[in-house]
């Protein structure tokens, strides 16, 4: 008997995985490729929100977790995820540099804003006002973490490329099964896929499409990832991701003409040398109505567990929540009550 079924092989299902082995535990992986939301993310892991310039929920800790954990990954599969970059954020105002260094006396946001506005140097950026500089910000390669996680997996012969058939699937006092496997709990980290499960579908996902184009701009010759209305992420090759939009009512993965259009327009706000774009992606991000992550036991099963709901901030999350919900189930340790699905339970869930 295995210990964990898991399925899903996101920023979440990699992130618990990982756990898991870190912890010895037996497992397999049921996995198809229908979530696009952490191959097509941008993967900056940046604690600060910058369009309040507030710190974004537990990043300082969360940050102190993901670094080891994504040098970990890098040295594991023998490829380079973590990019530090520097965040530059546009100021459009002095207005805005005020409050700036207003948000720089904040004792949980002094640590990463520094109180120096940049000039701008960049000949082919409009940015009269310079830049704020956030410290301590990069990206991960998310859509290489993936593919090579998954080679990793079947490698090792605990990967189910499929989808997941929940026909197929029963729960017993003491074990789950699926087919031919059975294991003493299942997680499910499937992101959007949550709407489509029996077990966890009420839960208020509401799912927010995200679409980035990326450019060759051999002119721009920028270094740091630049936040305006849109934000730049330098890639190999004078390459780089623009993004992103957020829709609410279209739930495909299809890149659409409308966003296309929109993040031209808002790239060319500040922007001014000429560009090709060579690529329009897209996903659904798993996003809840109160922007925190989805983590915890099922009301009526107790080997049922969800581990979803990481939005737009994904890359920092995952190892956090996925040690809260590994010492949740193996030690009792009570999880965080931001992220524990009881404060949905009772008000969705019918006994």
């Amino acid at each position: 008997m295995l210990d964990y079924i898991v399925v899903g092989l996101g920023l979440a299902g990699i992130s618990f995985c990982e756990t898991l082995e870190k912890k010895g535990k037996t497992f397999k992986v049921i996995t198809d490729e229908s979530q696009k939301a952490s191959q097509v993310a941008g993967g900056l892991y940046n604690p600060v929100i910058l369009k309040r310039f507030t710190m974004a929920w537990k990043a300082k800790q969360q940050l102190e977790l993901a670094k080891p954990f994504y040098q970990h990954l890098e040295d594991k599969l023998g490829i380079k995820l973590d990019s530090e970059l520097p965040v530059l954020r546009k100021f459009a105002s002095v207005e805005e540099q005020n409050a700036w260094f207003v948000a720089a006396d904040r004792p949980e946001l002094d640590y990463f804003l520094s109180t120096k506005i940049l000039p701008n140097n960049n000949d082919e950026i409009d940015a009269s006002h310079g830049f704020g500089k956030v410290k301590y910000t990069g990206r991960i390669d998310t859509g290489n973490m993936v593919r090579c996680y998954r080679k990793y997996l079947k490698e090792k012969d605990r990967l189910h490329a499929e989808t997941f058939d929940f026909k197929s699937f029963t729960n017993e006092n003491e074990h789950v099964s699926y087919k031919s496997l059975t294991a003493k709990n299942i997680v499910f980290a499937c992101g959007y896929g949550l709407k489509r499960d029996p077990y966890f579908g009420y839960l208020p996902m509401n799912g927010t499409k995200g679409e980035l184009l990326i450019i060759h701009a051999p002119d721009y010759r920028e270094k740091n990832v630049i936040k305006s209305s849109v934000f730049t992420i330098p890639m190999e090759g004078d390459r780089y991701l623009v993004g992103a939009t957020y829709k609410w009512k279209d739930k495909t993965n299809v890149p659409t003409a409308e966003s296309r259009l929109e993040l031209v327009k808002k790239l060319k706000t500040f922007l001014k040398c000429n560009f090709e774009i060579i690529d329009h992606i897209a996903g659904i991000r798993p996003t809840v109505v109160d922007r925190r992550p989805l983590v915890g036991r099922h009301p009526k099963h107790k080997n049922i567990y969800v581990l979803n709901g990481f939005g737009s901030r994904g890359v920092l999350i995952a190892p956090y929540a996925s040690g809260q919900l590994y010492d949740y189930i193996e030690n009792n340790i009570a999880l965080h009550p931001e992220m524990d699905i009881a404060r949905f339970t009772k008000k969705y869930y019918q006994n």
